[in-house]
């Protein structure tokens, strides 16, 4: 627009006449802000004809006929808008009395001009532009402005305009007022607002319970990737916590493992015996001074029953028992080991007397080496050491050590103070044997006529680990089988299967090497059943097993502890039957490989007796342990010793099988009738009877 404004402040309705001196209530006023308006615009030396002047420049008036005009026709000034005294009144067409809401308190310098000027007939735009200023002044001024419609004001300027505009609270009775709602409704209104707040109120809980539910599932699903991160190969060292023996250690229970239970290790059983007794009536022993002992090691062969005889000592003696392996201690982390040893230690003489089981001693006490690639591998040991016999005493805890290596330990660690007994717990002999048998088929169903006896004279060198895996494998054969019981037959098959290796039925075998494994096999039973002193023979068969075409089990009565020259010889003359029966039979240019672990068993017989038994005549009663470090004389004399033994025992078997020619080849035929004979039907053979069919 062309029209003019006087005032800065939004929303003035100061007239656009300006008011005359003239009026004595405001005169006083008038003169100061005159005076005022000088000062401030330097005006205060100009006289009042020059300062009339100047308004005219600035502002120029119409004359009489132009305002007349402008009033009742077209104005001298186009306008594209005619603004009326009131923002109300533009819009809404109705004149509202608002100039003392909307006026400001101070006038303006150019309002106070306006104000000292004559009357011209000009028309003054009365009202200015809306700012957030002057709507935060109105608010001050305690007076409500009516509501406003926004259908008029472009969207980006409604945005511009109310971007920092806080939120505005009104009141639940403003809002029926503005409204218009009827009294009948009213009620109804605060009823409906009411629930629609309590659905939203509830709504926002439910929306914070979830949020928290959310957070709860994302902190564990966290803690589950860290947990599955901790336990990836080389990821692992960051999140990883030693576990095992770090915290409080439980005891183990085990009563349902006692004494009862061992069996063929009778020594072993007794010392430990004693130990259960010093556990359980410590003041029978320290009565007369003695003291408990520190520790007890078990040393023996694997599968001897060392592990089985710790456990029924803990079901033995009524106290707790510690269990841990020598595995357990070390760990990639520098000191881990020895802290452990210490909580083991810690607990143990806290709930004294205790027994502490470490199986497989031997490796974490073994000897103490200086390697600069394992500076710190002693600690261990050294803690282990000092809590066994250190400065601190550690009476009522007794240590059990069990190793199968007992010289890889250290020598402090089996020194009387730390480890006082040592108990050997050896292989089972027959009468041992024969114990285990009776216990592990008690568990399996088997044949009322089963002797354990004979399999546990054909099992020498067997441990209970053993005896029972045979045990087992019988069992499994019968059921195989199709068999309601265990027989001999499937112990046989499953001690055969166990020193030799599984049957071979798929192996094609023609006729003459099946002759040739026949008389092979004979000639050793013929020897041995017509030698004094060879063992007893328990089976021949020339079904392939293993690498060997066919086999002749010997069966000794007892467990042999030293055998005597001529035993020595008698199984060196069975060893050559097999060879002398292939000469016999096929002559020089048919004899076969087949007799190679023959002779390699009776080489080494022979060379025992003259190199370390003293069985020889010429060389006398000394060892020869490394023939390296002998004279080239005497180890020519070991040789021909050997050599005459070798050839003496060759001499005797041949003599032997020809003289009981018919029994041979009648002993080879039933081979390749029934492939398997037992000492009852090898027997029989050679004493001319006939065979039962089978």
């Amino acid at each position: 627009t062309c029209n003019f404004n006087f005032t800065s402040s939004v929303g003035s309705s100061s007239s656009a006449t300006c008011k005359s001196r003239q009026h004595k209530e405001h005169a006083s006023d008038s003169e100061l802000h005159c005076t005022e308006l000088e000062c401030n615009l330097g005006l205060s030396d100009l006289g009042t004809q020059q300062l009339d002047e100047l308004v005219n420049r600035v502002l120029p008036r119409l004359s009489t006929q132009e305002a007349s005009f402008s009033l009742g026709g077209q104005a001298a000034w186009r306008t594209s808008y005619l603004s009326t005294h009131s923002f109300f009144h533009n819009k809404h067409g109705e004149s509202v009395y608002v100039s003392q809401v909307f006026s400001r308190l101070q006038p303006s310098p150019l309002q106070s001009v306006c104000t000292e000027l004559q009357y011209w007939p000009v028309l003054v735009q009365s009202r200015g532009f809306k700012t957030l200023r002057s709507k935060t002044r109105r608010l001050q001024s305690g007076f409500d402005r009516p509501l406003e419609s926004e259908g008029f004001t472009p969207s980006f300027m409604k945005g511009f305009l109310s971007r920092d505009k806080g939120m505005e609270l009104e009141s639940l009775d403003g809002l029926l007022k503005n409204k218009n709602i009827p009294d009948g409704q009213q009620d109804a209104f605060k009823r409906g607002f009411a629930e629609g707040f309590l659905k939203a109120q509830a709504l926002t809980q439910r929306t914070q319970d979830s949020l928290r539910r959310t957070r709860l599932i994302l902190l564990v699903l966290l803690l589950l990737g860290l947990y599955g991160i901790s336990k990836t190969p080389f990821l692992s060292v960051r999140f990883r916590t030693t576990s095992g023996l770090d915290s409080a250690v439980d005891p183990v229970q085990m009563k349902n493992v006692t004494f009862e239970h061992v069996k063929g290790v009778e020594e072993a059983k007794n010392e430990l015996q004693e130990v259960v007794e010093f556990l359980k009536n410590p003041q029978k022993f320290t009565a007369l001074g003695g003291k408990l002992p520190k520790g007890v090691l078990l040393v023996g062969p694997p599968g001897t029953g060392k592990t089985l005889l710790a456990r029924a000592v803990a079901g033995e003696a009524d106290v707790p028992f510690y269990y841990a392996s020598g595995s357990e201690f070390d760990e990639m982390f520098v000191g881990v080991g020895a802290s452990r040893i210490r909580n083991l230690f810690r607990e143990g003489k806290a709930n004294a007397p205790c027994v502490i089981f470490i199986d497989e001693l031997d490796s974490v006490g073994g000897k103490r080496i200086e390697s600069p690639m394992h500076p710190y591998s002693r600690q261990t040991i050294n803690q282990l050491l000092a809590e066994m016999d250190g400065f601190k005493p550690n009476e009522g805890v007794i240590i059990i050590g069990a190793t199968n290596f007992p010289e890889a330990l250290d020598n402090a660690l089996i020194r009387p103070g730390r480890f006082d007994m040592q108990v050997t717990v050896p292989k089972p002999d027959v009468k041992g044997r024969t114990e285990i048998l009776n216990w592990y088929l008690k568990k399996i169903k088997v044949d009322p006529a089963i002797e354990a006896n004979i399999i546990a004279r054909g099992t020498v060198g067997f441990s209970g680990a053993d005896l029972e895996n045979l045990v087992n494998q019988a069992a499994l054969k019968a059921a195989v089988d199709g068999k309601d019981m265990v027989t001999m037959k499937e112990l046989e098959f499953a001690k055969d299967k166990i020193l030799m290796g599984p049957e071979r039925r798929s192996a094609e075998i023609d006729k003459k090497n099946k002759l040739i494994t026949a008389y092979h096999e004979s000639g050793h039973a013929i020897v041995a059943y017509y030698t004094k002193d060879a063992m007893p023979i328990n089976k021949a068969t020339i079904m392939p097993r293993g690498p060997s075409l066919g086999h002749v089990s010997m069966l000794p009565e007892n467990d042999r502890w030293s055998e005597t020259r001529s035993q020595l010889l008698a199984q060196m003359d069975v060893s050559m039957g097999g060879r002398v029966a292939e000469e016999i039979i096929f002559g020089n240019e048919y004899i076969t490989t087949g007799a190679s672990s023959d002779f390699d068993s009776a080489t080494k017989i022979a060379k025992m007796m003259v190199t370390r038994f003293g069985m020889c005549e010429k060389l006398g009663v000394m060892t020869y342990t490394d023939l390296t470090q002998q004279s080239p004389e005497t180890q020519a004399a070991v040789e021909h010793e050997v050599r005459l033994l070798l050839k003496e025992s060759y001499e005797r078997a041949k003599a032997l099988l020809k003289a009981h020619g018919k029994e041979h080849k009648n002993l080879a035929d039933a081979l390749l009738m029934y492939e398997t004979l037992d000492a009852k039907e090898i027997q029989l053979v050679l004493e001319g009877k006939t065979l039962e069919t089978r």
